[in-house]
């Protein structure tokens, strides 16, 4: 039987939605659960909200005669891509550019270097309100960024850092958990 209440949007949750931790940090298990210090929020992210996508590839195997006698499934990217548009806050800035590539404060001046060097893997937590004050928190064991679009900088519209991180898989096998809790 279908229900409507079950039909939901997911929102930010109130003081940010997209937390970071070093590697190892130790993982949320649920959707309620208050982060560990460890964590740091990245602030707002555009109206565009955060993408998943989490879709196998595949490919066909056909017989002589062009009849699909098998599908194989090639590969399984799980990838999240927002947009952080708190272009001064520091924390921001050393996740897309790598925590030593990044020193001072906004008070004292920031120096941001921008190179090849690969940014570590972070532990990375997404908290959403649903419909009816259910919560979700998405939590990535293991996420590294595999690509920052173009940074644009326009007097009609924020500085932002359009990230996409992948997520590989832990020891369990899984690239992220979801956790939902109605309140």
């Amino acid at each position: 039987m279908a229900t409507a209440s079950n039909v939901t949007a997911g929102k930010p949750k109130i003081g940010g939605a997209i937390y970071v931790a070093p590697a190892g940090t130790a993982l949320p298990n649920d959707a309620t659960t208050a982060l560990a210090e460890a964590y740091v929020s990245l602030g707002y992210v555009s109206e565009d909200g955060v993408t998943n996508s989490n879709s196998p590839s595949s490919d066909n195997i056909k017989a002589w005669g062009g009849d699909i006698v098998m599908n194989l499934m090639t590969e399984k990217a799980d990838n999240f891509t927002f947009t952080l548009i708190e272009a001064l806050n520091v924390d921001v800035l050393k996740f897309v550019y790598g925590d030593s590539n990044v020193t001072g404060t906004l008070a004292n001046g920031i120096t941001v270097k921008a190179n090849s060097s690969i940014p570590s893997s972070k532990v990375i937590v997404i908290d959403m309100i649903m419909t009816d004050g259910a919560l979700k928190r998405v939590v990535m064991p293991s996420a590294y960024i595999s690509e920052v679009g173009d940074i644009v900088y326009k007097d009609d519209e924020a500085v932002g850092y359009e990230t996409t991180v992948l997520c590989p898989p832990d020891a369990q096998g899984n690239t992220h958990y979801e956790y939902i809790k109605r309140t």
